[in-house]
């Protein structure tokens, strides 16, 4: 017992040595650096750190010493620099993936860009008819595009494609049956599942056919008074290779005017353009689904179209127009930002410029050559003795598409491999992820790949003072 009241003693006499929240503050107000960061989140801070000192002593029986007011102050600024004023910020995406969801995925091009700009500082014609001065459609902005570009005689568009899909099947299947081969019931980021999406709708899957091998009988068997709709889906993000079968949307298009049920295809990641030229396997283009006769195609306004997050519905009018009348529509309604930037978009495929201007289809389709030339001028950029400290050399290396496309297809690329005894690649990767502005690379075996292919050509310099301060 005596033992106890003394250890218990000893806590208490070292917590008495903690500075007060107010006392902290005196001395962290009086940093230049926190003078942007609003009051709440400073005064959040010190009782922060506060609290972890007070934790630490407890848990240390008294054996640890309580540190003085001005290393608690440093603490503090140094928290709240790291987290800076906003969350959200530009980081480096060294890592090859052109499409990573988890960095942003498409880039806006600069004209998406500008037209952000011209409708958000300032009031717009967003749902007005300014020549009768009435009110209009928001989706009239981009409709006429999408009429061209697809060939489709009517479009929506929601705010993701996931929206899109469950929008369709609550408005053309609810309590009626939708055919589905089990080889396209896939998973897409955040596990979100068809069938769940199915579910929500309201409708009732049918399922045909097995993992592998589909026919056209399967789906002809299925049919019944029942159904409202055949369901196809683009296996975006992977791929079924070997003994496999599956049916085209022209056949389920025939199967489906014969039987007097509409088809609809969900493309994912669906492109405007024809990339076989560059290298790239076929993937049906939306263009070329519709012109299958399928009734409705759905597919992202990001991902390989390289614009904003949406979902984009094309096809028959008065199917669009169910879709357009259901109530759910508002709930997933787009706002002007996303207008904006998709008419950029698109206005870059109507113009014939989408594979010089939209960032996707630029990094997708650069040659080898230009990326080994970008690593190279970063290297060049890095003092001698900071590239022999790294072990940093150049590389050739695979990159990814991302964004669950072409899940099969690797581009060559250049990257900057870094990594020595002295300095490991791991040490380097945690350490270049920890600066502003963050750079994340893959960690390959013992080496620390930057791929130049995702390095956009501003970050050049930023990147190369990076590596110089590694050293």
């Amino acid at each position: 017992m005596p033992e106890d009241r003394r250890a218990g003693a000893t806590v208490a006499d070292a917590l008495r040595t903690l500075p007060s929240v107010d006392a902290l503050l005196v001395l962290v107000d009086k940093d230049a650096a926190l003078r942007a960061i609003p009051r709440r989140r400073v005064v959040e801070a010190v009782r922060e750190a506060v609290a972890d000192e007070r934790r630490r002593v407890i848990e240390s029986g008294g054996a640890a010493m309580v540190a003085d007011p001005e290393a608690l102050g440093h603490r503090v600024v140094a928290r709240l620099a790291e987290r800076g004023v906003f969350s959200l910020g530009r980081v480096i995406n060294a890592t090859g993936v052109v499409l990573h969801t988890n960095l942003g995925r498409a880039l806006l091009s600069e004209l998406a860009q500008e037209r952000l700009l011209e409708v958000a500082g300032a009031y717009s014609n967003l749902e007005m008819d300014i020549a009768r001065k009435e009110r209009g459609s928001r989706y009239s902005h981009v409709e006429g595009l999408l009429r061209r570009l697809t060939g489709a005689p009517a479009s929506l568009v929601v705010n993701t494609a996931a929206a899109a899909v469950l929008l369709a099947l609550a408005s053309l299947a609810h309590g009626k049956e939708v055919i589905v081969s089990r080889g396209e019931l896939i998973e897409i980021g955040g596990e979100f599942r068809i069938p769940d999406i199915m579910r929500r709708s309201g409708a009732i899957l049918r399922e045909v056919g097995t993992t592998n091998r589909t026919h056209l009988k399967d789906y002809a068997a299925a049919i019944s008074s029942e159904t409202a709709l055949i369901l196809k889906v683009h296996t975006s993000n992977y791929r079924v290779v070997g003994f496999s079968a599956d049916v085209s949307s022209r056949e389920l298009v025939e199967l489906g005017r014969a039987r007097g049920v509409a088809v609809m295809e969900d493309l994912g990641s669906g492109c405007l353009i024809d990339l076989t030229r560059h290298g790239f396997p076929h993937e049906p283009t939306v263009p070329e689904v519709v012109a299958s006769g399928v009734d409705l195609v759905s597919f992202s306004g990001d991902k390989l179209l390289g614009g904003p997050q949406a979902g984009i519905v094309v096809g028959r009018a008065d199917l669009v127009e169910r879709l357009t009348r259901n109530p759910m529509n508002r709930a997933l309604r787009i706002d002007k930002f996303t207008i904006a930037a998709l008419e950029g978009t698109l206005y870059a495929y109507e113009s014939g410029v989408a594979l010089e201007t939209i960032p996707t289809l630029k990094a997708l389709t650069e040659p080898l050559p230009s990326i080994r030339q970008r690593a190279r001028r970063i290297l060049r950029r890095v003092p001698a003795e900071a590239q022999r400290a790294l072990g940093a050399h150049v590389v050739e290396a695979r990159s990814q598409v991302g964004g669950g496309a072409l899940p099969t297809v690797e581009l060559p690329t250049a990257a900057l491999a870094l990594g020595t005894a002295e300095h490991p690649a791991h040490t380097l990767d945690a350490a270049l992820r920890a600066g502003k502005p963050a750079v994340l690379g893959r960690l390959l075996d013992d080496r620390l790949l930057l791929d130049c292919r995702t390095i956009l050509a501003d970050q050049v310099s930023a990147l190369a003072q990076r590596l110089a301060s590694l050293a």
